[in-house]
This record gives C-alpha cells, sequence and structure tokens, in this order.
C-alpha cells in the first residue's frame, strides 16, 4: 500500500515537472533596465522582467508603479508609508515611452532552464493580482529593482543570493546615492544633508542592487550551475534598444563633494563681507543687503533643518535616523528670517544692536554645532559622512557671527539692551 503511495506521488510529481517544463519551453525571460529621468524619483534608473511567450506578446512585468492620484499620496510619502504597485502590460508600449523620454534601455536575455522559466511567470503572475500586488515602498530594501534581484534569486534556485549576499559591496548606500545626483548641487546637498549615518555603513553587493543599473552588471557578470550539475552564464545577450542622449553620466566612482562646497561658501562669505564693508563705510545699502543675507540663508537652512527635525523624529524614513547634522541644522535658523528683515530695515539703533546679538547668538550657535558635530567622530560611533553639510554651513555662520561691524557696540550698550532705552 505504502509502495502505490509512493509510486502515485513520484508519478504526480514527474507530470508536475513535465507540465513546468512545457509550459516554461516556450517562454523567454529577459530583464529590461532602464536609465535616469527627467523628475527626480527617475535618477536612479528602472528595472522590469519582460516575460515572452511563442503565443503572445511580450509583458512588461513593473515592480515600480505608484500615482499621484492614489489616496493620500502626499501624506503618504511624507510619513514614509508609500505604497507601490506591481502590474504588466505590453513590453513594447512601455519602450515606446520610455524612448519618448530619453531614456536609457538595455535588454538581458536569461539563460534558465524551462521549468525555472516557468517558475518566474508563475510567481509574477501572483505578484499582479489585485490581493498581492500592493506594497510598501522602501527605497533601499524593496522597491521595483530588489524585487527583480529576488526573482532572480528564484530563477538560480538560491545560487544568485549565496553568491552576493555575503560578498563587500563597492560603495555605502550614501556613495552610491551621490554617484546618480552629482550633477545637481542643491539636490544633491539636500539628499545627503536629510540621510543619516545608518547609510554609510558597509553593504554587501546584494544590497547594492537596490539600483537597477546594479542588478544589471551582476546578472551580467553571474555563472550559476543548472540542475544537472552544468555550469551555465545567465545572461546569454546584453542589448542596448535606446542610448539617451545628452543626460549626465552616472559616476563610476562618487566625487568628492566637500572642497566645491567649502569654496561656494568661502565665496558666499566673501560677498557678505563686502556688504558688511559697505556698511562700515555708512553706506545703507550695505546693512540692507547683510541683513537680508542671514535672512535668505536662515530661510533656506532654516527649512532644510525643519524637514530634517520632521523625518527623523516623525516618520518611518528611516534612512533618515541617527542624523548628527540635527545638532547644527535646527529650525532655530528660521529665527534669522525676521531678525535679518528687521536688522536690515529698522531705524532704531537700540533695536538693531538687539536684532544684531540675536543674529549673532543663532549663528554662533550653528557654529558650535558644527565644531561638536566633527569632534564627536573622534568616537567610534559616529561615523557619518557629513563634511558637505559642515563645509557648506560653516564659512556662513563664522561670518554671520563673528563679523566685526556692530560688534563693538553690543557690550557697551547692555544696559540700554536690557531696559530698552533709545539712543
Amino acid at each position: 500500500m505504502i509502495k502505490k503511495i509512493l509510486f502515485i506521488l513520484i508519478f504526480l510529481l514527474l507530470i508536475s515537472e513535465a507540465s513546468l517544463f512545457s509550459q516554461g519551453d516556450n517562454i523567454t525571460l529577459k530583464v529590461a533596465v532602464m536609465g535616469q529621468g527627467d523628475e527626480l524619483y527617475f535618477w536612479w534608473g528602472h528595472i522590469a522582467l519582460i516575460v515572452e511567450h511563442s503565443s503572445s506578446r511580450a509583458r512588461f512585468y513593473d515592480y515600480g508603479l505608484f500615482s499621484f492620484d492614489n489616496e493620500n499620496f502626499f501624506v503618504n510619502f511624507a510619513m514614509g508609508r508609500l505604497i507601490y504597485s506591481c502590474g504588466v502590460s505590453p513590453a513594447q508600449i512601455n519602450f515606446e515611452n520610455y524612448i519618448k523620454t530619453n531614456r536609457d534601455i538595455t535588454i538581458y536575455t536569461l539563460d534558465v532552464p524551462p521549468e525555472k522559466r516557468a517558475e518566474v511567470l508563475k510567481f509574477a503572475e501572483i505578484n499582479v493580482l489585485p490581493e498581492n500586488r500592493d506594497y510598501f515602498y522602501h527605497n533601499f530594501r524593496d522597491n521595483c529593482s530588489t524585487r527583480i534581484r529576488d526573482i532572480i534569486d528564484i530563477a538560480t534556485d538560491g545560487q544568485f543570493g549565496e553568491k552576493y549576499k555575503n560578498t563587500p559591496g563597492r560603495f555605502t548606500i550614501r556613495q552610491h546615492v551621490r554617484r546618480h545626483t552629482w550633477f545637481s548641487p542643491a539636490a544633491d546637498w539636500a539628499l545627503n544633508f536629510w540621510m543619516g549615518q545608518v547609510i554609510d555603513t558597509p553593504i554587501t553587493v546584494w544590497d547594492e542592487m537596490f539600483l537597477p543599473s546594479e542588478v544589471g552588471k551582476r546578472i551580467d557578470e553571474f555563472w550559476y550551475y543548472d540542475r544537472d550539475g552544468e555550469k551555465r552564464k545567465l545572461v546569454t545577450s546584453a542589448e542596448t534598444i535606446f542610448k539617451a542622449h545628452n543626460r549626465p553620466p552616472v559616476l563610476e566612482v562618487p566625487r568628492i563633494q566637500w572642497p566645491r562646497q567649502l569654496i561656494f561658501s568661502i565665496a558666499l562669505s566673501l560677498l557678505f563681507g563686502f556688504f558688511v564693508f559697505l556698511y562700515s563705510k555708512k553706506i545703507r545699502a550695505g546693512r540692507i543687503l547683510a541683513g537680508f543675507s542671514m535672512s535668505l540663508a536662515g530661510l533656506v537652512f532654516g527649512f532644510a533643518s525643519l524637514l530634517l527635525y520632521f523625518l527623523n523624529l516623525c516618520t518611518n524614513h528611516d534612512y533618515t535616523y541617527q542624523n548628527y547634522n540635527m545638532l547644527f541644522g535646527t529650525p532655530l535658523l528660521l529665527a534669522s528670517v525676521p531678525l535679518g528683515i528687521s536688522y536690515a530695515l529698522t531705524k532704531d539703533s537700540i533695536k538693531r544692536i538687539k536684532y544684531d546679538l540675536f543674529l549673532r547668538i543663532i549663528w554662533l550657535l550653528t557654529v558650535i554645532g558644527i565644531l561638536v558635530s566633527m569632534a564627536i567622530k573622534l568616537l567610534p560611533m559616529f561615523w557619518q559622512q557629513n563634511m558637505v553639510d559642515q563645509m557648506l554651513m560653516l564659512p556662513l555662520a563664522l561670518t554671520f557671527a563673528l563679523h566685526p561691524v556692530g560688534l563693538k557696540d553690543i557690550i557697551p550698550k547692555r544696559n540700554k539692551l536690557c531696559c530698552g532705552d533709545k539712543k
């Protein structure tokens, strides 16, 4: 009786495998890697699974679908609870759209056994079902690229993950991000400012494949063993079907950005120094320009700092956690906006000295915070790569806090500052 049951089970298993083989024999699996787009959220490229069947058109399985029209989209985005979806559509329509938007398209054809092709197709079809298609998106751990990476692992019986989960990566997450943002100094600085030291830890090649281009790079070099023990190259061909025109390249190695930020900050500080020089010569326009300069700097850095605190303390954006830019990038900088305007426009000398004092205190606290954030790096538990942020803010903060004009008036008139007497 037991032998009969075992025979029936083995027979059913063989039928199942034969069915998978026959289904997969007519299937070709490909991976499409798309390059950068114009919008910020497309700067890191895109990726999709392509399934070609002998009896139907090629299908484009996309794990990076979202819509601004979704309910509470912007609230969920701000709070780090963004929902993405999996979907399937004709491949040719998608290719035409990427070509119209001037984005690279490279197609990698995969060599996997027929039963694995059928298994991947079944997995993808289950993913796009209404009850399965939505997932909580994470920039680095669960996105369109990591989902294709995981499918490759299924297709190779776990050998893809076995090789790369323990292989050290080339760069940290921050360095990979900056390879793609270097051409936009403002966006590059802001993203770097908001992300904490959690993205400065060493990662594996597996982790690096949050980027579509890294998936393309790794599958193209990967070899695996099939069920018969034969060594096979995963990719049989890599074809670039469209090359974007006049797009900034993705850097092979991230640039060292802080010298550029330091030079830019020194240049702004010299400009501010010129305004102060005009003021020292009793030219009223100099004081107005100096006041508005502090106000503008306070607005930019203060608003960025307000978002920094919000992201760190109030949201699920875990890659913004452990951010020691909070030591010097504080919402207190926003107080420079009204103080700087008042300093520029008031005709009351006592009030002007008050505004000058408060502005100096705010920017001096910023200087102290920057110096502290530098000093704590001597301790092993602080490793945040935030020199770009420090170098942009330090020269300006020093200049705003310690410029000589008006400094000598603050101490002698401290009594008037306290009691509010006019000159």
